[in-house]
């Protein structure tokens, strides 16, 4: 198991260097990796930092989305085939920062509703794009697991079952899934059951509570979340996403107004803790071959004199 540390806590742009003394610290502090927002899309500057990530020892993922400009659903067949474009460049971002795998909601836009929910045409088209970007991702090393979001955010994918249909109808080997503790939160019924029908799909998961803040403080049903992992032997990554105050220009779709923890690295410290501990519990320590005790030697009649 892998534990990351998505930066959306802190920055939309990770390639900035003033971010280095942050990496180097969230290393020291136990992470495995971090998760990189790719919104610049300067080749260049993502080869460097991932030079850099390499000296400090961090793996990396990433993560993206789409907009209105284009959206993959979108029944202008320009704007989709900006969405490809938009997909290319951002995997080329990736092969040169060496993040392997691209998570987010990028089947359509954020924030976008028509108001009626999907229809079947907007999964066609977006199923089309998504299989296409796969094609691009295959050579470039890297696997799609799109994110189902909850139904305030999107509509296209609201749960494990919409995203399980939809990673089989894509029919690529470079398209798998995630699992976002939070959404999951609002839209399954029963975590455990939706991870266990997801098994053979999830490739990445995102600890997230309830309330976005430090995981382990809230109502996630975590119990049963990692029990499930667990059971489906799932050995990727586990990574923190929580939102706060820093960005101001996310909270239009984070919907965060108040501060709920002590400090970024505060959470990502606790959260990491909880994570691990949570993981370790499930995990166990091998248990030594049970060893039957060793035959007793009869004793020796006493000979006659």
């Amino acid at each position: 198991m892998k534990f990351g540390m998505n930066l959306l806590l802190w920055t939309t742009d990770p390639t900035e260097e003033r971010f280095l003394p942050l990496y180097a610290r969230l290393k020291k502090m136990g992470f495995d990796g971090i998760e990189l927002p790719v919104f610049n899309l300067d080749v260049a500057r993502w080869q460097r930092l991932g030079k850099q990530l390499d000296d400090l020892g961090l793996e990396r993922t990433a993560v993206t989305v789409r907009s209105t400009a284009d959206d993959p659903i979108s029944p202008n067949a320009k704007i989709r085939a900006a969405a490809v474009e938009a997909h290319r460049k951002v995997l080329a971002c990736c092969q040169a920062g060496g993040m392997r795998i691209l998570a987010g909601p990028y089947y359509a836009a954020l924030g976008s509703f028509s108001g009626t929910g999907p229809t079947s045409e907007e999964w066609k088209r977006s199923v089309a794009v998504m299989r296409a970007t796969a094609e691009l991702a295959a050579p470039a090393g890297v696997t799609l697991v799109p994110e189902f979001l909850n139904r305030f955010e999107i509509y296209l994918l609201n749960c494990v079952a919409d995203t399980v249909r939809y990673v089989q109808d894509v029919g690529h080997p470079s398209c798998r899934m995630m699992y976002d503790t939070f959404h999951a939160h609002i839209e399954e019924k029963d975590p455990a059951a939706a991870i266990k029908a997801g098994a053979k799909h999830i490739a990445h998961v995102h600890i997230s509570e309830n309330d976005r803040a430090t995981p382990g403080s809230g109502q996630v049903a975590w119990d049963a979340t990692f029990d499930a992992l667990k059971a489906i032997k799932y050995d990727g990554w586990l990574t923190i996403e929580a939102f706060g105050l820093a960005l101001p220009e996310l909270t239009a779709a984070t919907k965060i107004w108040r501060r709920m923890y002590q400090d970024e690295e505060q959470l990502a410290r606790d959260g990491l803790k909880f994570m691990k501990a949570a993981w370790a519990k499930r995990a166990g320590a091998a248990k030594p071959a049970a060893t039957k005790p060793a035959a007793k030697k009869p004793i020796a009649k006493a000979g006659k004199r």
